[in-house]
């Protein structure tokens, strides 16, 4: 019940906002996060935000240069990325977990992932 949407093929310095909707029941209350996995590497943790959007948190890497964000009236949650790098290719998927958590295993509920793909 988590619909990702937003990737595409942008040059490297360039921005997307990925969106992903979500169900009544799976975005109610919970943290959501974004994660990624490219090719050949493990799922990664990306930003997550809390259920009132005071809580959020970032991966060093994105850090600066992603901002995420939810309607919870639209039971929505954004990842703008600017200042896109070659490095931040990868399939990226949203998620809900009871948890303020980086930890993959603590979210529940995956969307089925967007592409991203920034040339050089």
């Amino acid at each position: 019940q988590l619909q990702a949407s937003g990737g595409g093929l942008v040059q490297a310095g360039g921005s997307l906002r990925l969106s992903c909707a979500a169900s009544g029941r799976t975005f109610g209350r919970r943290v959501m996060g974004w994660f990624r996995q490219a090719p050949g590497k493990e799922r990664e943790f990306v930003s997550l935000i809390g259920w009132s959007g005071d809580n959020t948190d970032y991966a060093d890497s994105v850090k600066g240069r992603f901002t995420i964000s939810r309607d919870n009236a639209k039971n929505t949650v954004y990842l703008q990325m600017n200042s896109l790098k070659p490095e931040d290719t990868a399939v990226y998927y949203c998620a809900a977990s009871w948890s303020l958590t980086r930890q993959t295993m603590q979210y529940n509920f995956w969307g089925q992932g967007t592409q991203v793909t920034v040339s050089s």
